[in-house]
């Protein structure tokens, strides 16, 4: 069986991390080029897994027309184009979260891929999360009644990622705390819930712990190598909202920093016969009764890696063109909600959506 060449936009730490470890380890993918701006990135990805091509345009992969699979690992500024011009080449395209910066350009990729018909798919991992599948599993057998109410907490203390940098600069990232770490969490709510359509949405962002960069005081931070006090810090380092739905009320409350020293990763399904917990990245306990008691069940399972479960989906439907649970039509919905908390945050009031 000839195997997917594929094509690595972006060495950064994403790809190393999680998408170029996983083509490695499925049989079905050859990794033909690594790419990035920064040459010596690009040729150490070669060096490291003793593969492929480095470049610097990624370009180059897209005239390749043995490249069928593109992955985007770049910076969120580059998300829209880098997909737009891959899918408008003839490839099939799985893009990092979030989507895009905003809520337009996600729809700017969607109307590419309608018009092309090739595979964007968003790199929203957590659908391919084995606690997440059991927890949708769940709430889709009745088994917590209504689902009503669903809590989400993605707060840290003092955890700022790359202060300064890329992370922290709105004209690269389009945001902060939220499209971040929040739009795993709001997509996991969106997933389990059935991706109901949301309708009203009030939220706040603020800019207030990581201003004053140069006293900012922290023990650890993602992606320390791109810190750089001298340069830009204008996203919300923490958000909170409320969005009302079709189905059930979601409310968010998170932050990169925070003056309380707890880290607090989880989602609460709240419903009229049971509720669950679960630990972000982890397991769950599920709280109910039963023949006058109160229960309280915390199931142990072999976890899979979530990343190999996306990556592995995803080249299976460049061949099956199976439509996934992450695919642009599906996501959109959370790129839309997160739009809708930072244009309420700007105005101050509720969006109707």
């Amino acid at each position: 069986m000839d195997k997917i060449k594929v094509a690595v936009i972006g060495c950064g730490t994403i790809a190393n991390s999680a998408h170029i470890p996983a083509y490695m380890k499925n049989e079905k993918a050859q990794i033909k080029y690594f790419c990035d701006i920064i040459p010596e990135r690009a040729q150490k990805a070669v060096e490291t897994y003793g593969c492929g091509t480095a470049i610097t345009d990624y370009h180059e992969a897209l005239v390749d027309p043995e490249i069928q699979a593109i992955s985007v690992c770049t910076p969120n500024n580059m998300h829209a184009q880098i997909s737009i011009d891959a899918m408008r080449a003839g490839k099939d395209v799985l893009c990092e979260k979030p989507a895009a910066r905003t809520y337009q350009e996600a729809l700017e990729m969607q109307k590419v891929q309608h018009e092309t018909g090739r595979i964007l798919n968003i790199g929203v991992v957590n659908r391919f999360n084995d606690s997440v599948n059991r927890i949708k599993k769940i709430i889709d057998a009745g088994e917590l009644g209504e689902l009503y109410s669903i809590y989400v907490s993605f707060r840290a203390h003092r955890s700022i990622p790359g202060l300064g940098g890329p992370f922290t600069t709105k004209a690269i990232a389009g945001g902060g705390a939220l499209i971040d770490w929040g739009v795993h969490y709001l997509d996991i709510v969106m997933y389990c819930s059935g991706d109901p359509k949301p309708l009203t949405v009030s939220g706040e962002a603020f800019c207030k712990l990581g201003k004053d960069m140069k006293n900012y005081v922290y023990t650890s931070m993602w992606s320390e190598m791109t810190k750089d006090v001298n340069g830009t810090y204008d996203v919300e380092d923490s958000v909170v909202g409320i969005i009302r739905t079709e189905g059930p009320v979601i409310t968010i409350n998170g932050a990169w920093a925070q003056n309380i020293g707890e880290s607090e990763p989880y989602i609460d399904f709240m419903g009229t016969k049971a509720g669950i917990r679960l630990q972000y990245g982890g397991g769950f306990t599920m709280y109910g009764t039963k023949d006058g008691a109160l229960t309280k069940t915390t199931p142990t399972y072999k976890m899979t890696n979530h990343f190999e479960n996306e990556i592995g989906a995803f080249l299976d439907c460049t061949q099956t063109r199976e439509k996934l649970p992450s695919h642009i039509d599906i996501n959109i919905i959370t790129s839309r909600m997160m739009q809708a908390i930072y244009d309420s945050s700007e105005a101050h009031k509720e969006i109707q959506l």
